[in-house]
């Protein structure tokens, strides 16, 4: 399975503290061994999944493209909730 980075998901990873980002690397294979795994979205969000997971007693949304014709995992982006859905309709609008 190809796992391809977004400039926004690697500019967040950037930001965190080496626990944390062993904590996003293990919930990044579990999508890779089960892209299905994140939930669809509808509406203008088509296309992409998000799967929610815990860092440090916080909910983290982390949102995804698969593909999969090609194999393909594209991570967009993670965050908590606080304005993520439309943080997340700016960046796929650009």
């Amino acid at each position: 399975m190809k796992v391809f980075i977004t400039k926004t998901f690697k500019r967040s990873a950037s930001k965190l503290h080496r626990n944390q980002v062993i904590i996003l690397e293990k919930n990044i294979e579990k999508i890779s061994a089960s892209p299905d795994i994140g939930e669809a979205k509808v509406g203008d969000l088509a296309g992409v999944r998000v799967y929610k997971f815990h860092m440090l007693h916080q909910l983290i949304l982390l949102t995804y493209i698969y593909n999969e014709l090609q194999k393909e995992i594209t991570l967009l982006d993670f965050a908590s909730h606080e304005n993520f859905y439309k943080n997340l309709k700016k960046q796929l609008k650009n």
